[in-house]
């Protein structure tokens, strides 16, 4: 399995000639999710569900088909009959060839004086985990995490003890749209296998890794 890194919380991954584009949200790239044969979106977050994105890589493929919850698929659904299907915690699919298990329920806590909105993480071919925006434990092994590194919902202790709880190989940072890049060092020396337990990569957007 390949696996490109977009810019902020958005990833590719392909395999067998078919790509799954994971949350291509308004801090990614305007084409993101162009040529995706699936796409997955974890919440209704702008910065992971942008419905331009969507709807340009729904429009440039008639065959592409998108799994999200209900407060996104209400707003694009209309659209593209039979193409969107709601998914929550507990579901399992096949999109593009991958499998998929559905994780979590809610958002981090913001404050509490902001609501919690619904959210889900997406484990790929039991191997590659994307939660959103939350630090979901998915209860079963996985392989690469996509970790949500600088968030107004989180800080470095919880990301820390994050990557420990879940003792991925390997965890790739997403979510890092508002990292300077004099914080990204920074960020880089907590984030040790001495510190978090797990090899840890920071890709620029559009380098790739093979998994």
């Amino acid at each position: 399995m390949k696996l490109t890194k977009k810019s902020h919380a958005c990833v590719l991954l392909e395999k067998d000639g078919r790509t799954l584009a994971i949350d291509p949200g308004a801090f990614s790239e305007e084409d993101a999710a162009v040529g995706a044969d699936a796409i997955l979106v974890t919440h209704e977050h702008p910065d992971h569900f942008a419905e331009d994105r969507l709807r340009a890589a729904l429009d440039a493929n008639p065959a592409a088909e998108l799994w999200t919850l209900r407060s996104v698929a209400e707003q694009i659904a209309p659209a593209f009959p039979g193409r969107v299907h709601i998914v929550g915690e507990g579901d399992a699919f096949t999109a593009a060839g991958f499998d998929v298990q559905v994780h979590g329920q809610l958002h981090a806590v913001i404050h509490p004086d902001i609501p919690r909105i619904t959210n889900v993480g997406y484990l790929v071919d039991g191997s590659v985990f994307h939660p959103g925006d939350a630090l979901t434990l998915p209860g079963v092994p996985v392989d690469t995490l996509m970790l949500p590194v600088m968030a107004p919902w989180n800080k470095i202790s919880e990301v820390i003890d994050y990557v420990r709880e879940l003792a991925p190989r390997l965890a790739i940072d997403v979510h890092d749209a508002l990292l300077t890049d004099l914080a990204r060092p920074v960020y880089d020396r907590m984030l040790t296998p001495a510190r978090a337990g797990a090899e840890h990569v920071r890709l620029a957007p559009g380098e790739a890794v093979t998994l």
